[in-house]
């Protein structure tokens, strides 16, 4: 079963997966070298940090004397995060003993940054050329509203109230792995389409960045230049204004496609545009197993396979019927049933048990997020068995024969079968074989060579 897969926890991950003289060029930005020496491991940091005003390498013997014994695990693993980054260069010296050098370009901007400090990548847009901005929770609304417009387009665009214009670079992602299009026929959600809807929105938005920077080079951008941008976007600040102006057309492009998932906003005054970064751009760096800009939960689901979701949202309704039974809905209160009927077309949607677990878990109302477990033991449990009743059942395309004139041809046709590991059931006192489609040809011929 195709499932939808994170590559990478955050843009470190993204950054290291780059060809050396892609990673080479990057390093020329300094933003690009602090997010890096922010994202590594606390030890990695410290190797960084030790060895930024030493101009010769170091060998790998020296390095280890710096941690204690028992951290040598930690050890491994920070010098394979710095290798991996091309922080460090491995080499060998004369007497073929291993050492280790800092990337003199990202050691440069690095010796910089602590001497003159941080450079933002551009200034703030002043009060009076933009006026009054969006408040933070104005702002939150709008990303929010964007986001859940996105969405429902995904599921169906008829039911979204105020559709959005999905770009064509956002539209191939899609129709790469989340929905796929027969002729004259509308698009529909794959599996991962659907395994993609339950996912928490951090997730999501990682799937979405991923997918847009590795097909990048078919829109003739360098994903490098978009992923030094999405950098430096998070180092901008929530709410504040930026002139559109210092935008290249590449960015000028991206940001257009940003503001269609919420992450920006745009505005327009008399003489000059800017953007406006939402919370959902300034925690792009942030990994996917940061929980702190995870939304409060919002889902019960009682002994009696009962759901009540406290939620105003039509998203939320249109996800939780991927697998339940919506019954009735008021302002702001879902109402529905986990039946055998409901989550069975959720398994032939490619949704498994897990995703629906997790998705009722990770959305739980306070009321109930802090019981353990969080969803009632008898739920879990039968969830999984109505989905191994599907599996247990395994269909083969198989072909039934009969009537065959001695007992002689039907044990030699067993046999053929069984050569052909083929024979699926016998029957030896009606002379009934039940032998696999894909043999089924095979066997013809040899009955016939029988007559």
């Amino acid at each position: 079963m195709p499932q939808v897969k994170i590559i990478a926890k955050n843009f470190m991950d993204m950054v290291a997966s780059l060809p050396a003289m892609k990673l080479d060029k990057l390093y020329a930005n300094a933003f690009i070298c602090e997010a890096i020496l922010r994202s590594l491991p606390p030890l990695a940091k410290k190797y960084v940090l030790q060895m930024l005003y030493i101009e010769g390498p170091v060998s790998a013997k020296s390095i280890e004397e710096w941690v204690l014994a028992e951290g040598l695990s930690k050890h491994k693993v920070a010098i394979d995060r710095l290798i991996q980054l091309r922080l460090f260069t491995e080499t060998a010296d004369r007497k073929r003993e291993t050492t280790y050098r800092l990337n003199p370009v990202l050691q440069g901007n690095l010796q910089k940054l602590l001497t003159s400090g941080e450079v933002l990548p551009r200034e703030p847009m002043p009060s009076n050329v933009t006026g009054r901005l969006p408040s933070l929770e104005d702002l939150e609304a709008f990303a929010l509203e964007k986001w859940e417009c996105f969405l429902l387009q995904l599921i169906n665009s008829s039911q979204a109230e105020k559709p959005t214009n999905i770009s064509s670079s956002m539209m191939k992602i899609f129709q790469r792995g989340l929905l796929s299009q027969r002729e004259k026929e509308a698009p529909r959600l794959t599996e991962s389409g659907f395994q993609f809807l339950l996912m928490d929105t951090n997730a999501q938005l990682w799937y979405i960045i991923r997918e847009y920077i590795s097909n990048s080079e078919e829109r003739g951008v360098d994903p490098a230049d978009l992923i030094s941008f999405f950098l430096e976007l998070s180092f901008h600040v929530t709410g504040e204004a930026y002139n559109i102006d210092t935008l290249n057309d590449v960015q000028m492009d991206t940001i257009k496609d940003l503001s269609d998932l919420g992450l920006v906003k745009l505005q327009k005054g008399r003489k000059e545009s800017w953007f406006i970064p939402t919370k959902l751009a300034t925690n792009l760096s942030m990994s996917l197993t940061d929980s702190s800009s995870r939304k409060q939960g919002f889902v019960v689901v009682e002994t009696n396979f009962r759901m009540y979701a406290y939620s105003t949202s039509r998203l939320h309704c249109e996800i939780l019927r991927l697998f339940s039974r919506i019954e009735y809905q008021l302002p702001n209160l879902i109402v529905g049933a986990i039946t055998k009927e409901s989550l069975y077309t959720a398994f032939e949607n490619g949704i498994t048990a897990d995703q629906i677990i997790s998705f009722i878990q990770q959305n739980a109302h306070p009321r109930v997020a802090e019981r353990i477990p969080s969803v009632p033991e008898n739920v879990t449990d039968q969830i999984r068995l109505w989905e191994s009743d599907l599996n247990r059942i395994e269909t083969t395309p198989a072909h039934h024969y009969d009537e065959f004139p001695s007992r002689e041809v039907f044990e030699g046709a067993c046999d053929f079968a069984r050569e052909w590991n083929g024979l699926l059931w016998e029957d030896s006192k009606k002379m009934r074989p039940v032998v696999k489609a894909e043999i089924h040809m095979h066997m013809r011929d040899y009955l016939r060579r029988q007559k």
